[in-house]
């Protein structure tokens, strides 16, 4: 085993032995940059220990117990409930109490640590405490590439894996904390993040299988569309803001991690994929991960809650949905805009979470942000606005082919909501946006008129595909620049809150 090693006697009974790094004990920080450090540490430490564990493993050295590792935790505890700065959404606990959060991969989310724990610190006037949970790190979370370890070894372990490394486990990584319902047991801390670290160390795997580029590169602002075409104009219009040294941004990422630069129009790393993956990812890159990052979900619910389940983890600081929809009124036209202003969710991915209840509001910030987009792109300003752009309630549903149901009850159902649009993704993507307190918004184009006769067919369509998809896109991401010129504190709304929520945001 690794120099560093530390043995304990496990289960007395069965006298099993877990050989487990140095303990770490907590220590208190009141500089938010020096914890980011020791969380660092830690993890790199914790995380080679396994890494080196496993190759030695699988050079036939098996060893003779469990090998174990801890994932890093922050710990804050305070005797008052008085906190500095009332006005923000984020960055206090609700009362005192002890309360902690288990960390992973802390070297990607340290401007996100740092940030949250320098509100902790100024608003409780107390450190923070950094040591080592008890939360085991699964050997498949200590590769950060994802690889399958078991092929890696097939054949050559006498004894099933589990009985060596901890495995991801389920029961620890669900999403009680972000639905409200988790209950802390008497006596245990009172967590401080919406997720813990193997819930965090799930999704950002599954974001590489899914979008085949890793998630390093994923910017804080999120566009997604349904539509390949839209990809293809988000790389022509990134390449050209690449070109501009005014725009900021630094370098545009393709699926496969193929990194072009600014002022070099070659690639410099990565390699294209033989195919697109499931939910294609283009990310064009700020020095600070406030540049923009665009997402083909592809069609349905599922698809859109399987996305936003994580890339919420990010904690991004907002997303969009940017699609087609049907035009439900006879007052409107092929190409207008339809900027929701409320939901009827009848996508159903989300009844289990998020009941369909609770109201999905509007928020204003996101919604100004379009609207001035809109404004800008088009032309149009005040009033003569209403010639392009509608907005009123979006239903979003779970059967693609409903216009061959019987119209009169759903038409009767979409007329009784008040509703302008129907899509497929739009009510998912911000009830789950409202889910995990991620600023939501949609901007949606109509490309089709079901009830009054204009289906989306091929020969009607190409004409309107080319003259909306490069507009509605710059709409879209000007939209998105707009909210990055935004104070965070600001954008983070205090709707987003519930009654007792977790300090960080």
């Amino acid at each position: 085993m690794p120099d560093n090693d530390h043995v304990t006697r496990g289960n007395k009974r069965a006298g099993r032995l877990f050989h487990s790094p140095e303990p770490a004990p907590h220590e208190p920080f009141r500089d938010a940059g020096r914890a980011v450090d020791r969380l660092c540490e830690l993890f790199e430490r914790n995380t080679a220990y396994l890494r080196e564990a496993f190759a030695r493993v699988g050079r036939g050295d098996l060893p003779d117990g469990r090998v174990r590792a801890f994932y890093p935790e922050v710990r804050l505890r305070t005797a008052t409930h008085g906190r500095l700065d009332s006005r923000l959404s984020y960055g206090f606990v609700s009362g005192p109490g002890d309360y902690s959060t288990t960390v992973t991969r802390p070297d990607l989310f340290a401007g996100y640590l740092r940030e949250q724990m320098s509100q902790l610190i100024r608003n409780h006037d107390v450190p923070v405490e950094i040591g080592e949970s008890t939360l085991p790190i699964p050997l498949h979370f200590a590769y950060y590439d994802g690889r399958h370890v078991e092929s890696t070894i097939a054949g050559r372990l006498e004894r099933p894996l589990a009985d060596v490394f901890d495995l991801p486990d389920l029961s620890v990584m669900d999403d009680a904390i972000a639905n409200g319902t988790y209950e802390a047991p008497a006596g245990t801390p009172e967590p401080l993040a919406p997720f813990t670290a193997p819930r965090i160390d799930y999704s950002l795997h599954r974001l590489q299988h899914y979008t085949a580029t890793a998630p390093e590169h994923f910017q804080n602002f999120v566009i997604f569309t349904n539509y390949q075409f839209y990809m293809d104009e988000f790389c022509r219009l990134a390449r050209a803001l690449l070109a501009s040294p005014a725009s900021g941004y630094r370098a545009f990422v393709e699926p496969g991690n193929v990194i072009t630069l600014a002022g070099d129009a070659s690639a410099c790393a990565g390699e294209s994929p033989l195919r697109l993956p499931q939910m294609p990812a283009y990310h064009l890159v700020r020095d600070d991960h406030s540049g923009i990052t665009m997402v083909n979900i592809g069609v349905g619910p599922s698809n859109a809650k399987t996305i936003t389940d994580h890339i919420a983890v990010l904690r991004p600081h907002a997303w969009l949905m940017l699609g087609h929809c049907a035009g439900l009124r006879n007052s409107q036209t092929l190409g207008d805009y339809v900027l929701a202003h409320g939901y009827v969710r009848e996508d159903h991915v989300l009844d289990a979470d998020l009941p369909t209840w609770v109201p999905i509001p509007p928020l204003a910030e996101v919604q100004v942000a379009l609207e001035q987009a809109v404004a800008e792109v088009t032309g149009y300003q005040g009033y003569e606005l209403k010639r392009v752009m509608r907005t009123g309630t979006v239903a979003s549903i779970d059967n693609r082919n409903w216009e061959l149901r019987d119209h009169r009850e759903p038409v009767q159902r979409f007329s009784q909501s008040r509703a302008i649009a129907l899509d497929m993704e739009s009510a998912t993507i911000a009830a789950n946006g409202f889910r995990f307190r991620v600023p939501y918004g949609t901007l949606l184009c109509v490309s089709d008129k079901p009830l009054h006769g204009e289906l989306k067919l091929p020969g009607m369509a190409t004409d309107f595909y080319k003259r909306q998809v490069s507009q509605h896109l710059e709409i879209g991401i000007l939209a998105m620049e707009k909210l990055r010129a935004m104070p965070r504190e600001r954008l983070h709304s205090r709707k987003l809150r519930s009654f007792a929520e977790t300090a960080f945001q």
